[in-house]
């Protein structure tokens, strides 16, 4: 709900000190009820979601929001305060519509204090030809001591950060100004992993007892470390398979393998996924976070979902029996609902507005790895490749294999013979280097025939900008310079009512 908030509010400096005159209802600031670990998503192009998470819950929550930092003379609210068994911590959620598009907004979340004043900036309107930068990368985890850092466990991260490296949330950071939103295609801060860093001495004190605690603790420790990137920037996600469970995967001790069933209520099922995060699946068809899409400028974007939901009987990669055993879902209502909604929102894209169509999805179908069902997803080939191809989908966005990987445009296994010079086939990016624990994997070697250009040494992100109707490029991203490791520019044979809509020279 929006309302104009015109009347005076007093907010003293103090954390939590805020005073309203008049207010959708009555509350009191204390410490329980201060504002962290801030996160935004777009919601259409005049809309956004402000989420926030407090220690106690907020019968009301509100949001205080203008056009200058010192009037927020708005406010909206909503019934949205919830948690889950084991949640050290309620998710708040207000949506706020009636926005302008591409419009620099400052907001306040309830009991935020004078300095916690943020920045929110709405998302182009569709057919907005003005060239914009996004950042991409999947299989973010938490940084520092608990996480990645410069030493590891004695059979843990395969590639510790060296002692002056920067780390992919520093690189960022760093470069904020030049992107727009972040775009995180699942495994979102690995605190499931506290059982394989207890187990290989990273972590002390192993016992499976301390389990619930120790994810929960990793979880927000990962939140904190998120949110000088998401107060300010829309952060935009999908479902992973670490995203899933407190410990998915399985993790062996002395012989002992331990999987899902040493997990509480609350840390299975993607419950954390679910409470924390509120993607644009309302004003686009969707379920929950699972799958979405929204449209930024020139572009339509489209988050798919690897992990559930897939296919006939809602089979899943990881479904009950398989190697990984995440035992979720289904969250669509019948079988095939994400398919049938992914074959209607692609059929609605008009290409005239967002000429430029990009889809992400965790599990890779190509990919240089082994091809076992829970590292290479066939299924996922079987049951979305034919709509990408038949919509001439612009680029796939694959994550899960740590490394960075670029290949050629395909087509069931085929390179395009135009490669990026007009393509008629998607072209697939595997971008998963950004860092966690368990360091980087090794792509398998001789590379497939499909790619071009692979990276298993650096940690690094994406950052994909998009010129004009015709041109888009795809660099990799160095985390700890600021270096692009990787370039290339796609080219498609569009007309563009622009002047820029020019080769300039890129081949």
């Amino acid at each position: 709900m929006v309302r104009d908030w015109t009347k005076s509010m007093l907010v003293a400096t103090a954390a939590c000190a805020v005073t309203a005159v008049a207010s959708p209802t009555e509350f009191r600031c204390t410490e329980d009820t201060a504002p962290m670990q801030a996160r935004l998503a777009y919601s259409g192009d005049n809309g956004m979601t402000v989420s926030w998470n407090t220690y106690s819950k907020l019968q009301q929550p509100h949001v205080r929001y203008g056009r200058n930092p010192h009037a927020l003379s708005h406010l909206a609210d909503s019934d949205v305060s919830v948690t889950y068994p084991t949640s050290t911590t309620y998710n708040n959620h207000v949506k706020i519509t009636g926005l302008e598009p591409n419009t620099m907004y400052y907001y306040q979340p309830q009991c935020g204090n004078s300095t916690q004043i943020y920045t929110m900036k709405t998302a182009r309107v569709p057919g907005d030809k003005t060239p914009f930068t996004i950042a991409v990368g999947g299989d973010l985890g938490l940084m520092g001591p608990e996480g990645l850092t410069t030493t590891t466990g004695p059979n843990g991260g395969t590639a510790p950060l060296g002692p002056n490296d920067s780390t992919t949330l520093q690189s960022l950071q760093s470069m904020e100004s030049e992107w727009e939103f972040y775009w995180h295609p699942g495994d979102i801060a690995y605190a499931d992993y506290w059982l394989k860093e207890e187990a290989q001495g990273f972590l002390p004190n192993f016992t499976v007892s301390d389990g619930p605690a120790l994810y929960e603790s990793l979880l927000n420790q990962f939140y904190d470390e998120m949110t000088p990137l998401t107060a300010n920037r829309p952060y935009m996600v999908g479902p992973g398979n670490h995203d899933s469970n407190c410990d998915n995967g399985g993790t062996s001790v002395n012989g002992v393998a331990y999987n899902v069933s040493i997990c509480p209520m609350g840390q299975t099922n993607f419950t954390g996924f679910r409470n924390h995060y509120r993607m644009p699946s309302d004003v686009s068809g969707g379920v929950g976070n699972f799958w979405y899409s929204f449209d930024h400028g020139m572009t339509h974007f489209i988050q798919l979902n690897t992990e559930t939901d897939i296919g006939d009987g809602f089979l899943a990669p990881d479904a009950p029996g398989s190697s990984e055993g995440m035992n979720s879902g289904p969250f669509g209502s019948y079988p095939n609902e994400q398919i049938d909604w992914l074959k209607k929102d692609l059929e609605s894209v008009d290409r005239k507005k967002t000429p430029w169509v990009i889809a992400a999805v965790h599990r890779p179908w190509y990919v240089s790895a082994n091809n076992i069902s829970s590292t290479i997803c066939t299924i996922c080939k079987d049951v979305f490749e034919p709509l990408l191809v038949e919509h001439n989908v612009d680029l796939v966005i694959q994550a899960h294999n740590h490394f960075y990987e670029r290949n050629q445009p395909l087509n069931d296994y085929v390179i395009d013979p135009a490669g990026l010079n007009n393509p008629t086939s998607p072209w697939y990016i595997t971008t998963a280097a950004p860092g966690h624990y368990s360091g980087l994997d090794k792509y398998l070697s001789p590379l497939k025939p499909y790619v071009v250009y692979a990276e298993d040494t650096a940690y690094g992100w994406s950052k994909i900008t998009f010129h004009n109707c015709t041109h888009m490029t795809h660099d990799f991203v160095s985390s700890s310079n600021n270096t692009i490791l990787d370039t290339a520019t796609l080219y498609k044979d569009r007309k563009c009512n622009s002047e820029n809509a020019q080769h300039h020279g890129w081949f």
